[in-house]
């Protein structure tokens, strides 16, 4: 069991830099690791750009004209973040918790999962696919799944930062520019799209109390 108020709440409603967060949650590992700060939770989105994960390749760049394309360290392949998308970066110890990132992903592909229960939306992770993918939901029955969040990790000293992409109501255009994380025969998904109105106070508060309570579990 673990102490959920050692985790502080980072809430930005403006616009972050994908860089400027990069380097924000580096010198933040490096506190958390020192026993200087407390974990870390962080809800932000980020401006247009395509992002590429340490397991990315060139040829899943359609078109490199459409918005700046930056490789990061993060796990991953390509991905789109724009707004409409909520973005949560977990920088969390799991020296003081279970040393096993499969679980660590679960609790935020199932946090992800449960949340979209409760709008009637029956999603599902893949063992060969990252991410959280929509089946159907009350109003809409897809012939193949859809993606609607993204997750990619990178950890150090058992600290973990990057994280989780929630498609809440972006520009779905721009994933025509890329292959998602790789994959050239699948499309994204959002809210929105599924005709599921809410903002991202709604999302914030909603995955928060999910995740934080699945992150006793381990």
């Amino acid at each position: 069991m673990n102490d959920m108020n050692q985790i502080e709440i980072k809430i930005s409603n403006e616009e972050i830099n994908y860089k400027e967060a990069v380097l924000f949650m580096e010198s933040k590992v490096r506190d958390i690791s020192e026993n200087h700060s407390k974990e870390l939770l962080w809800f932000l989105s980020h401006n247009h750009i395509f992002t590429q994960g340490t397991s990315a390749s060139d040829d899943e760049i359609l078109n490199s004209d459409v918005i700046e394309v930056l490789k990061t360290n993060r796990g991953g392949k390509t991905t789109y973040h724009g707004p409409g998308q909520r973005i949560v970066y977990f920088m969390l110890n799991l020296n003081n918790k279970k040393k096993d990132i499969r679980k660590f992903i679960s609790v935020i592909e199932n946090s992800v999962i449960d949340f979209l229960k409760s709008y009637n939306v029956e999603a599902r992770a893949f063992k060969d696919r990252v991410g959280i993918w929509v089946i159907k939901n009350n109003k809409m029955t897809f012939d193949k799944e859809k993606k609607i969040s993204a997750i990619g990790l990178r950890v150090k000293k058992w600290i973990t930062y990057h994280g989780m992409s929630f498609n809440i109501n972006p520009d779905l255009k721009y994933y025509n520019s890329i292959h998602s994380c790789g994959l050239k025969e699948y499309a994204n998904t959002s809210l929105n799209e599924l005709g599921i109105k809410i903002d991202q106070k709604e999302f914030d508060e909603g995955f928060k109390k999910i995740f934080l309570n699945k992150l006793k579990t381990i």
